[in-house]
């Protein structure tokens, strides 16, 4: 599938699955940090498109919100992706970049060296 349509359709499923999230993590949350990465990402050596699947899927199950969960956002992702055909390597790239948001989330990760596009989502609001 072109990665364009992929894109649409994650933005669609995104905002139909968060269309009754709080605020913090609502629709305009997820579209604030989507504009963000790709404004990094223009000046990062990445795969543009599995930042913009990573950043709009980053918290499509919060684990806040799933009794502590953290294997539920990730599984989320893949499911949804899986169902569109999207290659496995993007899948696992996309897992990746979830897994390093709910680390920096959750405080597990305590490298502050890492590269600004790891960095992003905490400079969102």
């Amino acid at each position: 599938m072109d990665q364009e349509i992929v894109i649409q359709k994650t933005i669609d499923f995104v905002k139909e699955t968060l269309s009754d999230a709080e605020g913090g993590h609502d629709w305009w949350h997820i579209y604030r940090v989507w504009k963000l990465s790709k404004r990094i990402a223009e000046a990062e050596n990445v795969d543009n498109f599995v930042v913009e699947l990573g950043a709009l899927l980053h918290d499509i199950a919060d684990s806040k919100f799933y009794d502590g969960d953290e294997e539920i956002g990730p599984y989320k992702a893949r499911e949804f992706l899986s169902s569109l055909d999207v290659a496995e390597e993007v899948i696992i790239h996309v897992k990746k970049l979830y897994l390093i948001f709910l680390s920096r989330a959750t405080n597990t990760l305590k490298n502050s060296n890492l590269p600004s596009l790891m960095l992003f989502k905490m400079q969102i609001d």
